[in-house]
């Protein structure tokens, strides 16, 4: 069975579906791996990397596309230029029953969904991986989020101008920057690990009080509020909170915007658009200087000026929409959706005994097509019997 490693068109995307050592591990497990020539380029990834581990490297487009089986980050998109021999979206490049594993969005991506299954593709999407415990270690937007909220306060520094540790300098004290993360998420709880780890006050907000703890142990405040309401989710998200739970949080966020030098919003709720949780209000009320990173920039922003791709100054605040956090390290983010992918590859039975089994709660849940029917959204799982 082969396995085709194509190169990414989004031109904000760096990152390749697999490094050489995560290819590696499909080869040890007993599948013939072809990449397209300059897929990990930009990840600092050259063919020869690939080819030293016995991967081979093909520069036809259309025979990678054209493997058993297909591995991508981005989901599948329109094609353009004279390269891609008349065909118009990347699901015409993909083998009539052959099988894709990507990124795929399928609650945003309608018209993708159905291209796929008029293709007859078996699609696996990255994304819809059930947040269980045995699937820990194929969950890639863990992955991708922990990398996202890492890069969040790596931006942040790089806008943000003074120390984030505090200083006695011969000139005298500088104080540590203040920091405010909101969800405390993959992403939120990275973002805090990584401020406190440079020396700032931290302190984090999230509508589930379970997380508290964890806030803690990484150094942070946890911010509450006086209202009894749980914000707790299904799979491990939070959930849409009432009017007047929503009014104490943004009466709670202003205060804290007259005080933080640094906002990092992560709040999404699944097959919504994000919450506005930093209105305009909040970003003329922060200090000249401060900087706001908008994690949810590509499902419409946290933040109510966040204009999604761009980093904009309103009121001499800088609001940062990056929509490719781990796209700028691409490096670490290729190797780990790549080791992502090669877990699920594992349970599903290598190479040898790959099989899509529908009756597998992680397959189910992360089947998207199959035999040319859309399987998805997958069949709520079946209620506990009472006792």
């Amino acid at each position: 069975m082969r396995i085709g490693i194509v190169r990414e068109i989004h031109p904000e995307e760096r990152r390749v579906a697999a490094s050489p050592g995560a290819a590696k591990r499909l080869i040890d497990q007993g599948f013939e791996v072809v990449l397209e020539s300059g897929a990990g380029d930009k990840a600092s990834y050259p063919d020869s990397a690939y080819e030293e581990l016995g991967v081979a490297v093909e520069t036809d487009t259309a025979k990678v596309w054209s493997s058993d089986l297909v591995i991508k980050v981005r989901p599948p998109a329109e094609l353009v230029g004279p390269a891609y021999r008349n065909s118009e979206h990347e699901v015409d490049l993909l083998k009539e029953g052959g099988s894709l594993i990507s990124f795929i969005f399928p609650a945003q991506n309608g018209e993708l969904v159905e291209r796929l299954t008029e293709k007859g593709v078996t699609t696996l999407a990255m994304d819809c991986v059930p947040r269980i415990s045995r699937a820990q270690k194929l969950d890639a937007l863990s992955s991708m989020a922990n990398i996202a909220g890492y890069r969040a306060v790596v931006e942040a520094a790089q806008d943000f101008g003074s120390f984030f540790t505090g200083q006695f300098t011969a000139a005298g004290k500088v104080p540590p920057a203040k920091v405010l993360v909101i969800g405390a998420g993959v992403a939120g709880l990275a973002a805090i690990a990584a401020a406190k780890g440079l020396g700032a006050i931290v302190r984090a907000f999230d509508t589930r009080a379970a997380v508290k703890d964890q806030v803690k142990s990484l150094g942070g405040e946890f911010l509450e509020i006086q209202f009894d309401e749980s914000g707790e989710g299904g799979g491990g998200y939070a959930k849409v909170m009432s009017k007047e739970f929503i009014e104490a949080e943004m009466a709670l966020f202003y205060e804290q915007a007259k005080e933080v030098d640094i906002v990092i919003t992560t709040a999404l709720i699944p097959g919504k658009r994000a919450p506005t949780l930093w209105p305009e209000r909040h970003v003329k009320a922060m200090k000249p200087g401060s900087v706001v990173v908008d994690l949810a920039a590509e499902q419409g922003g946290n933040c109510a000026v966040t204009e999604p791709g761009k980093k904009v100054v309103v009121g001499g605040v800088t609001v940062i929409g990056y929509r490719d956090l781990p796209s700028r390290m691409a490096n670490v983010a290729s190797d780990l959706y790549g080791t992502n992918i090669a877990h699920l590859l594992d349970d599903m039975g290598k190479a040898e005994g790959f099989k899509v089994d529908t009756d597998d709660e992680v397959v189910r849940g992360s089947l998207v097509t199959h035999e040319g029917e859309t399987t998805w959204p997958p069949p709520p799982p079946p209620k506990p019997k009472p006792k």
